[in-house]
């Protein structure tokens, strides 16, 4: 796989990041451990968390399991630890302030049993604090060597805009990557701000990118809501005109080039401007396997086009 540098930073990884929210909610720490295992194991390197991450089972939470196994493998330079802050702070309030960023961090340090993280991110915006607090938060977590890269979460173009300026205004880091939803279904929040990270070189990194495993082919009718936990919410949002168009569309394309419906959805992301990397969960090594593949798959133009029509 070809490794695609985040924004102007000095991050590099390969185009795929795996998501975590599943760590210590879904599945245990012994299967955490080998979901993380396979996943470096096929030569990947970028591990996405959050604070608050299974947070209500401390000291089981998403972070503190991959400080474990960090610990345990002995590898921390051989991967790229990214996290995020400001969803809750303890009270259930987002919080972007430099007071509560200071707690955050070295909490987050403490569980993951690092002295770095690679990417910071502001989860979301908390609609309260000015951004440069935030950014200038950020500046000394980077000085002081306690993060290596700044992103955010949930960005539209306006804030990112002016986030950008402040940055650049103070001679501060500057937010290098965005983390917005985006799928063959749910375009408009990456969309809305793809052509300000495109003209500014600021990357993008996906959540949802199999649209809560509708893009996997599972969930084809009503019937299908029982597959899963989130399954009566994938069908009660996917399950319509559009949606039919795409899996018709996933349904040609797999016919053609003999790859699963997930490793085609993970492709089409790849291919598409300001693109670093889909993020995607796996609870089972087979699943790994499959989302490696899907990094590893480069589809013909037309082929890309078909499925981004079907979106329309």
């Amino acid at each position: 796989m070809t490794k695609r540098r985040l924004g102007r930073s000095e991050l590099s990884f390969e185009p795929l990041v795996l998501g975590t929210n599943v760590i210590g909610g879904t599945i245990d720490e012994a299967q955490s451990f080998k979901v993380l295992d396979a996943f470096v194991g096929e030569g990947l390197t970028a591990i996405d968390t959050a604070d608050i991450y299974t947070q209500k089972n401390r000291p089981n939470s998403s972070e503190d399991i991959i400080g474990r196994w960090l610990k345990a493998r002995g590898n921390r330079d051989k991967v790229l630890i990214f996290t995020k802050a400001g969803a809750d702070n303890g009270s259930g309030a987002r919080d972007n302030s430099a007071r509560w960023i200071a707690e955050a961090v070295e909490a987050s340090l403490r569980r993951l049993q690092t002295d770095h993280i690679d990417l910071y991110q502001t989860h979301f915006p908390d609609g309260k604090t000015p951004q440069e607090e935030t950014l200038g938060a950020y500046e000394k977590l980077v000085k002081e060597g306690k993060v290596r890269v700044l992103g955010a979460s949930n960005f539209t173009t306006a804030l990112l805009r002016e986030a950008l300026d402040i940055s650049s205004k103070n001679g501060w880091p500057r937010y290098e990557s965005v983390q917005n939803e985006y799928n063959l279904y749910d375009r408009a929040q990456f969309e809305e701000v793809q052509d300000l990270c495109v003209k500014e070189e600021v990357g993008s990194i996906h959540y949802f990118s199999l649209a809560r495993g509708f893009v996997t082919g599972k969930y084809r009718s009503p019937a299908d809501a029982g597959k899963s936990p989130r399954g009566p919410g994938v069908v009660d949002r996917y399950l319509n005109n559009k949606g039919y168009r795409i899996l018709a569309a996933l349904d040609a394309v797999a016919a053609r080039t003999g790859a699963s419906h997930s490793e085609i959805a993970l492709a089409w992301l790849n291919a598409q401007p300001g693109t670093t990397a889909p993020i995607a969960s796996a609870t089972t090594v087979e699943q790994v396997q499959e989302l490696a593949r899907g990094a590893r798959l480069t589809l013909p133009e037309a082929d890309v086009k078909e499925l981004t029509d079907a979106g329309k």
